[in-house]
């Protein structure tokens, strides 16, 4: 391992943008769909791998909701998430803030208690066995109807003391969030936290519509802000944190090449910048991985790299005593860092 993997992974770092179906690895898919007599339309573990060639955001969703049938019960999802939770722990993950797509499941027949239930269990052994923090955030898919979004916000109070958060995803263009004010309104009123996927395959102005009709804490992506001056110092300025997942970006061809980012010119220029992996399995890398991936492109410093872990504690909806801990832990990393 070299000194720089070394440090990222000795960052005490939050995971702000994570989807857990989209942690469903090839190996754990076969078996689930083996154990569940599933039949898989690709004939190998490789043959799965090799289907990973997206050319655009809806190119993945087709393989990302067809895998997603192998997941039946509580055991299903408990496994899924404690093995995301085991090896984010490895990679000096202290926080983790989980996405889950509920209508993805419950449109399959899948009761919402069952997959609850299967990952809050993970995520309270994980708390447990690592001193790991989560908040747990259930997204509404923007391709459906806001009336079907609504009956899901039903679902979510129903478990309102283990769900935090409300977000958005799927498929970003021709939907804005503009579509989902009421739903949000609803979850506001009822002490829920808001956050929503805006301006990676989306324009500008749906990162605003976010921010102004859903009044979300943060922006998932928020990438295409920089085609907007004034956006870019209004989200400088409030320090709203953008969730930016780098191999994401490249494999769903938002850039062409990592080498293209523009992370390091959004965090120059006063931005909440934060790191996340999206969906690993289909993307090439968990959170250790993006952060190298960016460092060794982007050229970033070590300071920027401590920066970019700040940020992420910053950004979380841990309370300020957990925060205060977690930000000085990166200091004093930082400044080991530093003094070699």
């Amino acid at each position: 391992m070299s000194s720089r993997e070394a440090y990222v992974r000795a960052l005490p770092k939050a995971e702000l943008h994570l989807h857990i179906e989209g942690t469903l690895e090839p190996e754990l898919a076969f078996r689930l769909a083996q154990q569940h007599g599933v039949v898989l339309p690709y004939a190998s573990v490789a043959e799965l791998r090799a289907a990973y060639d997206f050319t655009d955001l809806q190119s993945f969703l087709d393989v990302y909701y067809a895998l997603a049938d192998v997941l039946r019960d509580a055991d299903d999802f408990y496994e899924l998430a404690l093995s995301y939770l085991q090896r984010a722990h490895e990679q000096g993950v202290v926080h983790a803030e989980v996405f889950f797509d509920p209508q993805t499941h419950t449109a399959r027949g899948i009761a919402f208690d069952t997959v609850v239930a299967g990952l809050h269990r993970a995520l309270t052994e994980a708390e447990r066995r690592f001193g790991m923090t989560h908040r747990l955030i259930a997204c509404f898919l923007r391709h459906l109807s806001a009336a079907d979004a609504m009956l899901t916000l039903d679902a979510v109070l129903a478990h309102r003391q283990i769900i935090a958060a409300v977000g958005l995803d799927s498929a970003e263009a021709g939907h804005p969030p503009s579509k989902f004010v009421a739903v949000f309104e609803r979850a506001r009123e009822q002490g829920l936290l808001a956050v929503a996927h805006a301006g990676e395959e989306g324009p500008p102005a749906y990162i605003r519509e976010a921010l102004d009709l859903l009044a979300v804490r943060r922006i998932d992506h928020g990438v295409r802000c920089e085609e907007d001056a004034k956006l870019m110092q209004r989200l400088a300025r409030e320090q709203i944190a953008l969730t930016v997942c780098p191999l994401s970006n490249v494999k769903l061809g938002v850039f062409e090449r990592i080498e293209q980012h523009n992370l390091k010119r959004l965090l120059e220029a006063g931005l909440c910048v934060t790191v996340n992996s999206d969906d690993p399995a289909y993307f090439g890398g968990y959170l250790l991985e993006n952060y190298l991936a960016v460092e060794r492109a982007l050229g970033l410093t070590s300071e920027q790299l401590a920066t970019l872990a700040r940020n992420s504690i910053e950004g979380s909806f841990l309370d300020a005593v957990a925060k205060r801990r977690w930000l000085t832990a990166i200091d004093e990393c930082a400044r080991g860092e530093l003094a070699h």
